[in-house]
């Protein structure tokens, strides 16, 4: 598959199909997940990053692999152990002597991170130090060793993987640091019949893999296209209202999350609302942007910023309980003053 952006979607049904043949080849290893997959494909399309949040097995890895394969994109995995150092990571400098002068001189040997998909597995098993290496390259996108910029390949997205139900020896993330992630995507167990057609794929011989379907121009080309579609300004203004409500104490907030919110959103909440709902809509060959793509992405773009308080979790209540409720709040249909 070539690079070049020449035959790049143009237009959102040029798009919409171009994401369908990644969905088809994904289809070939990955049963079920369609949702955890349209997330994903967003946060690639928006130029972001994504947490994947589930229990060991529910191919996470497989999943953000083989995306890599049918994307014709360069693929490394971190496995963050608690004895990651940052130069495991970004790379470092070493001696080199040239044997035509036998001059001695610094060279620089990239580390893993210098790929266009990175799987940080278990991102929360490696001491703040190296995490925060890890963020500081997702932001800025290079590297800086020796007071020199390494710049990263483009495109470049980091998808991070935590498992939620074994806390012992992890270090993690703290709030400002998940706030670089634009989801936090939950990866939830397969249904009856999904679990039955993993059990039949996966227990005979090898099955086929992904081919590529789209290289790297095209993905930056299709990035364009997203940030190139126009929003009205009543759906700004409902993104907006939905990230203002949830700030406890302000005189927006709603009263619920004033109740249950230690933390609301903040400004790049908005952004990625606004951005994933480009990127929703595009998926769906839409040629605008509606309140129900922002209503759609809110979940996992709050899933991670607003905090709940003691008072919510003694009612058992969770970020995502309180998003659905803000989403019942907040009205869709008119222009928010």
């Amino acid at each position: 598959m070539s690079n070049s952006a020449e035959n790049a979607p143009q237009n959102p049904g040029q798009l919409q199909d171009a994401v369908q043949r990644v969905r088809a080849e994904l289809g070939k290893v990955i049963i079920g997940q369609d949702e955890v997959i349209n997330e994903v494909m967003i946060a690639i399309l928006t130029r972001s990053h994504a947490l994947l949040v589930g229990v060991p097995g529910l191919a996470k890895t497989l999943l953000i692999s083989s995306l890599a394969e049918s994307l014709d994109l360069s693929f490394k995995r971190i496995q963050f152990t608690p004895d990651l150092m940052p130069s495991d990571i970004t790379g470092t400098e070493v001696i080199y002597s040239d044997p035509e002068t036998n001059e001695r001189q610094f060279k620089f040997l990239p580390g893993p991170i210098f790929a266009n998909i990175i799987l940080a597995d278990e991102i929360n098993r490696t001491p703040p130090k190296t995490q925060a290496s890890m963020l500081e390259s997702m932001q800025e996108r290079k590297v800086t060793i020796g007071g020199e910029d390494h710049q990263l390949p483009e495109p470049f997205f980091v998808l991070a993987t935590q498992n939620p139900i074994e806390q012992e020896g992890t270090y993690p993330l703290p709030e400002a640091q998940l706030d670089r992630f634009m989801f936090m995507i939950k990866v939830d167990y397969p249904g009856e019949e999904e679990e039955f057609q993993i059990l039949k794929a996966y227990t005979g011989n090898e099955g086929a893999r992904p081919n590529p379907v789209l290289g790297a121009g095209e993905i930056l080309e299709m990035q364009r296209v997203v940030r190139d579609m126009p929003v009205a300004d009543h759906i700004l203004r409902y993104a907006e209202k939905l990230v203002r409500v949830t700030r406890p104490g302000s005189d927006e907030a709603l009263e619920f999350c004033s109740k249950w919110l230690t933390w609301g959103a903040g400004p790049r909440a908005g952004l990625n609302l606004v951005l994933a709902a480009k990127a929703n809509a595009l998926l769906n060959g839409q040629s605008h942007v509606s309140c129900d793509d922002v209503a759609t992405v809110a979940p996992p773009i709050f899933r991670h910023r607003i905090i709940p308080n003691f008072s919510a979790q003694s009612e058992g209540l969770t970020a995502d309980d309180i998003t659905s409720k803000i989403l019942e709040s907040v009205p869709k249909d008119r222009k928010l003053d």
